[in-house]
């Protein structure tokens, strides 16, 4: 009986042992297993944005005498920053006209009572490298802050943005003013607090940001206010926990990365104008991405934060983390873990162009591409023509698309034929893709801007329409539109709707008329519409592009 009694009593012991582990690992994890969608099945070698990650050139010796688990040792402690006094996190570069890279990131002492989680009391430091991969050296503080972003501002100057913060300079070097963002939502939901904001210089100088949750915002000058134009967020539909967005712009289209913290799986997008994205398949990146050139592999624990370095023509050549060793609550302070920044390069996309003049469509015949020759690719020798597929995202990312045909020599550049069978593009695309190998079987890849299609538009949005003076027979109604286009717009057709059961049914019509870049106005319409007063109705304004209908605000209005 004792014998007995002392088996089920180590039986209940062992299992609660088990299930406390069970519970420790599960209130430590950060991370889940996420079902990766249907459609990256079949994907080819090369599609996906995390093929364009490169081996990290060697910063001198590798080292273990440094801190870290021992996935991440031995490694180059000059990539990136890093120090035993400091744990560094996000940061952004830029570089300026002497070839000077200059990096801004933030940190807080490594050996903190809080460890990583002393990172709400961060500064925000200036460093430079002779080269974008590092070693950064540390120049000066800017002030406090955290996930630091600079941007250049269209008025010269430039503005580093933290969380609930900025910071203004004329210069690089400073000196640094901080000063309180506004940011006006325009009667739009908030997708989520504003931090992490990164931004894409448009081509008149103006910004366009996306916030933590998705939502697109524009400043005319770079400065706040920041007016949010979206309703809803840009991000994949898909369930995670997203932040870290980063959005840059090339000389053919934007491009924006977003990060699920908890699945550890990033996505790639691409748009013609920054607030309606399309969704490539294929990670953008995941842990395991850092390797150096012999071979050695850092295994960090987690990547975030990711920063875009771009080159003139805007094209993404290098990639920067905040990466730390081990999960952020398990990095105590003065231990052997911390973390720091870090750069990877990445494959360069080449310089294309489209020489039809027509649209391409199913129909075309051929399709004629100029590829330009650079300091670092010689189309006549590099490319392995056999290789070479191109036309929509949509075929070419699945090994499908138009063949290559012939080519024609044109001094350094040379010119593409392609068959137009397969091309797969139609009046949904924005950019043609090519992908294929170098004849060292290196992945090739290049984005072409398409004839017949408006790159830029006017952005008309709206407020929601206020109704009042309700009666029996007309009321009034008033709308405030803005363009937040870089172009004037036309002539533009209106319409206000309302739902009445399951139907829409129009309340007025009328027309915007021509706006500037930026300029708004306020639309006085009659209408038969009647309701009760201060009843909640809900409401949509339509407009009408050469495109097709628009939906420019949707949500519930109060009748007064």
């Amino acid at each position: 009986m004792n014998n007995h009694r002392s088996v089920l009593i180590a039986s209940v012991a062992l299992s609660l042992f088990t299930l406390l582990i069970c519970l420790s690992h599960h209130t430590l994890s950060q991370d889940v297993k996420r079902p990766l969608p249907e459609n990256w099945n079949g994907v080819v070698e090369g599609a996906r944005f995390i093929d364009r990650f490169q081996p990290i050139h060697l910063m001198g010796l590798l080292t273990d005498k440094t801190w870290g688990a021992e996935e991440v040792i031995p490694r180059s402690i000059q990539n990136g920053i890093e120090d035993s006094t400091w744990s560094y996190w996000g940061g952004n570069i830029t570089q300026d006209s002497t070839g000077l890279y200059h990096q801004y990131v933030c940190r807080w002492l490594e050996d903190s009572p809080k460890g990583h989680m002393e990172w709400p009391r961060s500064e925000v430091i200036h460093a430079t490298a002779s080269h974008p991969l590092g070693p950064f050296t540390v120049k000066d503080i800017i002030g406090k802050g955290h996930n630091p972003e600079i941007i250049k501002l269209k008025n010269d100057g430039y503005a580093v943005f933290v969380n609930k913060a900025y910071y203004t300079s004329p210069s690089l070097w400073g000196p640094w003013q901080q000063k309180t963002p506004s940011f006006d939502a325009r009667q739009r939901p908030i997708q989520e607090h504003m931090s992490n904001l990164t931004f894409a210089q448009r081509e008149d100088g103006s910004q366009l940001m996306i916030c933590r949750g998705g939502g697109v915002w524009i400043s005319q000058t770079g400065l706040p206010p920041y007016y949010q134009i979206t309703s809803k967020s840009a991000y994949p539909p898909f369930e995670g926990k997203y932040e870290d967005p980063v959005v840059w712009r090339t000389n053919i289209q934007y491009h924006m990365i977003v990060n699920d913290w908890l699945g550890r799986i990033a996505y790639y997008l691409r748009s013609k104008d920054g607030l309606e994205w399309k969704l490539e398949p294929g990670e953008a990146y995941t842990p395991g991405i850092a390797t150096y050139e012999d071979g050695t592999k850092v295994d960090w624990y987690k990547y975030e934060r990711i920063k875009i370095l771009q080159d003139e023509y805007g094209r993404a050549y290098q990639a920067n983390f905040a990466v730390c060793d081990t999960i952020k609550r398990q990095d105590k302070g003065n231990d052997h873990h911390s973390s720091k920044n870090i750069g990877i390069p990445l494959i360069k996309g080449r310089l294309l162009s489209i020489l039809n003049d027509e649209p391409i469509t199913k129909d075309t015949k051929q399709i004629k591409v100029l590829v330009k020759s650079e300091v670092d690719f010689d189309p006549h020798r590099d490319f392995d023509l056999k290789s070479l597929r191109f036309g929509s995202s949509d075929e070419v990312n699945y090994g499908r698309g138009s063949k290559l045909i012939k080519t024609q020599k044109t001094g350094k550049d040379i010119i593409l034929i392609f068959d137009g069978i397969g091309n797969g593009l139609n009046d949904t695309h924005f950019a043609a893709k090519l992908l294929g190998k170098t004849k060292k079987g290196k992945m090739l890849f290049g984005y072409s801007k398409l004839p017949g299609v408006k790159y830029i538009e006017p952005m008309i949005s709206c407020l929601h329409p206020e109704i009042s003076g309700i009666s029996k027979h007309n009321s009034i109604v008033k709308l405030e539109v803005q363009n937040f286009g870089q172009v004037t717009s036309p002539k533009t057709p209106l319409s206000i709707e309302y739902l009445s059961g399951q139907q829409w049914k129009p309340i007025a019509k009328s027309s915007i008329d021509s706006l500037a870049p930026y300029q708004k106005t306020v639309l006085t319409l009659p209408s038969r519409f009647h309701g009760n007063y201060n009843a909640s109705i809900q409401i949509r304004v339509m407009i009408t592009q050469d495109s097709g209908k628009k939906e420019l605000i949707n949500g519930p209005v109060i009748l007064r």
